[in-house]
């Protein structure tokens, strides 16, 4: 069985998209949540749905091992980043090789890097008035954003498009395509 963490900062929609979707699978469990920020709305989607959740400090993620022995403690073996802002460390990203996956809400390698995600994406998109955007699912490496590209979807921009727009095109492609992607991951 694939036991799989989610890592969130925010609202966490995409990580309720993600866990209804394997939900009925019995080779898939979406065994944890967990986030950075102790009033991110993900952790009440964690609760609604019966999932197992923590909060934890930066430097337990950082400078220790806390979170390494968590994960190995419930079997975890495939993490996935859904609006989560911290830079993932080199040991996690040594313990699970290949298998931390993110979504970047642009086309990758245009509009990523430290401090490129949400609305500042979408807004650096409209400003620079590209003619289409569009999701990136990638594995994590020790640079942000810069991960292997798995998968990649777009969407036009219409002059008229406002980054919330934007954001609402976005929002469609990451909840159509983020649990399918990861899903032929696991075949």
């Amino acid at each position: 069985m694939t036991r799989i963490a989610i890592f969130a900062s925010g609202s966490g929609s995409n990580a309720e998209n993600i866990a209804n979707y394997f939900s009925d699978n019995l080779s898939v469990d979406v065994s944890l949540i967990l986030s950075n920020n102790p009033n991110a709305f993900v952790l009440q989607r964690a609760k609604n749905l019966g999932i197992k959740s923590l909060v934890f400090q930066k430097d337990d993620f950082s400078k220790n091992n806390d979170i390494l022995s968590f994960l190995a403690k419930n079997n975890i073996n495939l993490i996935i980043l859904a609006g989560f802002l911290l830079k993932i460390p080199k040991n996690l990203i040594k313990a699970f090789p290949n298998k931390i996956i993110n979504i970047h809400p642009a086309l990758l390698p245009k509009y990523g890097g430290k401090g490129m995600y949400g609305d500042k994406v979408h807004e650096s998109v409209i400003k620079a008035k590209e003619t289409e955007s569009g999701i990136t699912i990638h594995y994590v490496n020790e640079h942000y954003d810069e991960g292997e590209v798995i998968f990649q979807a777009k969407c036009p921009i219409e002059p008229t498009d406002t980054s919330n727009d934007l954001a609402n095109k976005i929002h469609a492609l990451e909840y159509e395509h983020f649990p399918k992607v990861i899903k032929n991951l696991l075949v």
